[in-house]
């Protein structure tokens, strides 16, 4: 198996040793602590005789790290869009693995797949049904995009822009986190449809990246900025026909005070909020002018049916996009599964820079 587990082999079952993180306590507001989530070790089945009919045993190599996972921590059920995680549960993931074994003749020993319902683990033993995607490790794509561009991050930028944003060529664009998981590939969505895009970051480091990596237009931090009335109209001197909100807040607020007749906003996350009980949260006070300008603004979830109706789609389009370098990415990488604390905390602080993802395994 992969290093660092030890196999027990008896007359019953064979077994591995996995380190995996739970859910101890919810954290109402603020960002998780230990005393929140705790790393524990357990042992997994992993032979044919002692794991459930259609079901695999995986061994974990890359977990992608969420800013919705803290939705998912507050105990609360208060409007934010994932259910609670009950507690002691086993944190769930996006990630990708290698087969172990399986009870489903679909799926062999060896391949690669991956899966947006895996746990934060070296291991785990899951419903073949869970399984989205076989990958070809050779196929041209690095596994790591697979949770980046091609994972939640790029299928949330693609259904904002292609599906409810539809930005036409010529449009402008404004996407805030521009630096983030989302915001990199939606900037570039939106430039591949030939609009004018500007980003909102929280770094002037973040600022240059974007620009200079992912060939946004402009961009600028917040944090300097902060009259953002003042900045939109600098960026934004003939208005916004489209935006992708990953902020909430003033933020969006602000951006309705520059919206163009018939804007679209995509609604894909609000992390100003994230670590905030819902009365404390900043409220938007002009809603007011969506209804002069006829602005659409629409919120969505990628792991809706109807989205996910159309992940195919999605993904034959960004492979082909990452395939002829038309779209990049940037990731973080922290390694081990011990560091998924860190790594979840660092979505949170703006020093923090693309895509956060976890290699469990040497490969």
């Amino acid at each position: 198996m992969g290093s660092g587990s030890e196999e027990i082999n008896t007359a019953k079952m064979t077994t591995v040793e996995s380190k995996e993180w739970h859910i101890q306590a919810y954290a109402p507001e603020g960002i998780p602590t230990s005393d929140h989530l705790k790393m524990r070790t357990t042992r997994i089945p992993v032979d044919a005789g002692s794991i459930p009919d259609l079901h695999v045993a995986i061994e974990m190599l890359f977990i992608s790290v969420e800013p919705f996972v803290r939705s998912r921590m507050t105990g609360r059920e208060d409007g934010l869009y994932s259910p609670q995680f009950d507690l002691n549960q086993v944190v769930t993931a996006f990630g990708i693995g290698r087969v172990v074994e399986s009870t489903d003749d679909k799926y062999a020993k060896g391949e690669i797949v991956t899966s947006p319902f895996l746990p934060v683990a070296e291991y785990a033993v899951v419903p073949s049904d869970f399984i989205i995607k076989r990958i070809e490790p050779d196929g041209g794509v690095e596994l790591p995009d697979y949770l980046s561009c091609l994972g939640v991050p790029g299928f949330a930028a693609w259904v904002g822009i292609e599906v409810i944003g539809e930005p036409k060529a010529g449009s402008n664009v404004f996407i805030s986190a521009a630096a983030g998981g989302v915001g990199m590939c939606a900037g570039q969505l939106a430039k591949l449809r030939g609009c004018k895009v500007v980003g909102s970051t929280g770094s002037d480091e973040k600022v240059i990246m974007v620009k200079e990596e992912f060939g946004y237009d402009e961009a600028f931090n917040y944090k300097k900025e902060t009259d953002l009335d003042s900045a939109l109209s600098k960026y934004f001197p003939e208005g916004i026909d489209m935006y992708l909100d990953n902020v909430g807040g003033k933020m969006l607020e602000a951006v309705l005070n520059h919206v163009n007749e018939g804007a679209r906003i995509s609604l894909c996350g609000m992390i100003s909020g994230y670590n905030k009980v819902w009365t404390e949260r900043e409220g938007v006070r002009n809603l007011l002018n969506m209804v002069g300008k006829g602005v659409r603004m629409e919120g969505f979830m990628v792991g809706s049916p109807s989205h996910l109706a159309r992940f195919g789609d999605f993904a034959r389009e960004m492979e082909g996009h990452l395939r002829q370098g038309r779209i990049r990415s940037k990731l973080k990488i922290y390694h081990g599964v011990e560091s998924f604390l860190e790594s979840l905390q660092s979505l949170f602080s703006s020093a923090n820079m693309g895509k956060v993802i976890i290699q469990v395994k040497p490969l």
